[in-house]
């Protein structure tokens, strides 16, 4: 007797049930590379890609609700989605002009951040290049250069800049490609977790940029983060998912496939290749209210998978 069984991904204290051929896209739309993935209080789903328009809006079963974004195109990178007061609003990097947008839920330019003025950092040959964006809870704005110079710089909500940390080094509190960049609360203190990707580690900072800590167990090359609950969830650009708990201990990795990112061409592999059930290079994630899981894959033609809890 053959079965068709939905495949599940996971282990015994953490498990979820693939659901294939979730993202119905019109078809006069496609994906460019797929970087980011958020999701709305009503569980709407938000993709960030380099296609033209750059913006895709689905409803949580996959069915396709809006676009926009055409002055994106290319160069969407981060993308982050945070509730003020009764509003959420996008914050988004745009690599290949350089700038941070923060935007309604309809696409409404409201604030953009372009170069920091440190000429100290970045002239004619040292560019900035942001990659990912947070916000605390008094509104400051924290971005992560991490295509650039590895520096985290904080501004004001209404853009005004404070400080800036790190630099490139492997040294704790320097940085090399700090790709993601996250507020973590779970602690109850505001706590600014950097995914720094080159040196294979998580560093924590305070919200004034001072080193706490660095974790370096159960990860390779970590690209941004995502927290509901307890849990932490992020995407391992070197084939997997991984969540950790309130302590930041291993509860699982999802979808693994060490020898992925160890293909000749990777990411761009032949789709005989593609498993529905493993990853090649997960680079956004996000949870919905219902524990869905949602992940974006780094492929030129996109890849976005939806895992729910079995």
């Amino acid at each position: 007797m053959i079965t068709n069984k939905t495949p599940q991904l996971g282990n015994t204290a953490r498990s979820y049930d693939l659901v294939q051929g979730w993202a119905q896209l019109p078809a006069h739309l496609e994906f460019g590379y797929t970087h980011g993935i958020v999701v709305d209080q009503q569980d709407n789903v938000y993709v960030f890609h380099t296609g033209k328009p750059s913006i895709f809006k689905f409803d949580q079963n996959g069915e396709f609700q809006a676009a926009w974004g055409e002055e994106f195109e290319g160069g969407a990178h981060g993308f982050y989605l945070h509730k003020e007061q009764n509003s959420e609003y996008l914050y988004i990097t745009d690599t290949a002009r350089g700038n941070v947008v923060k935007m309604d839920l309809s696409g409404k330019h409201l604030l953009t951040l372009g170069t920091p003025d440190r000429p100290d950092i970045y002239n004619e040959e040292l560019k900035y290049v942001p990659t990912d964006v947070a916000v605390s809870a008094n509104g400051d704005i924290y971005v992560s250069d991490g295509y650039g110079q590895s520096w985290i710089h904080q501004y004001t909500a209404a853009g005004e800049y404070i400080r800036s940390w790190g630099g490139k080094g492997t040294e704790l509190g320097q940085l090399n490609c700090p790709h993601g960049i996250s507020i973590d609360i779970r602690s109850g203190i505001e706590e600014v977790y950097v995914a720094d990707r080159g040196n294979h580690r998580i560093q924590v900072f305070t919200l004034q940029g001072d080193f706490k800590r660095a974790i370096v167990d159960d990860m390779d090359q970590p690209c941004s983060f995502y927290y509901h609950g307890d849990d932490l969830f992020f995407p391992d650009l070197n084939s997997r998912i991984t969540i950790f708990d309130k302590n930041d201990r291993l509860i699982c990795h999802l979808g693994e496939d060490q020898q992925a990112y160890k293909q000749a061409g990777w990411p761009n592999l032949p789709k005989s290749y593609y498993r529905d059930n493993k990853f090649s290079s997960p680079h956004g994630i996000c949870v919905d209210s219902k524990g869905s899981v949602y992940v974006a894959e780094w492929i030129f033609d996109g890849r976005i998978t939806k895992l729910t809890l079995a």
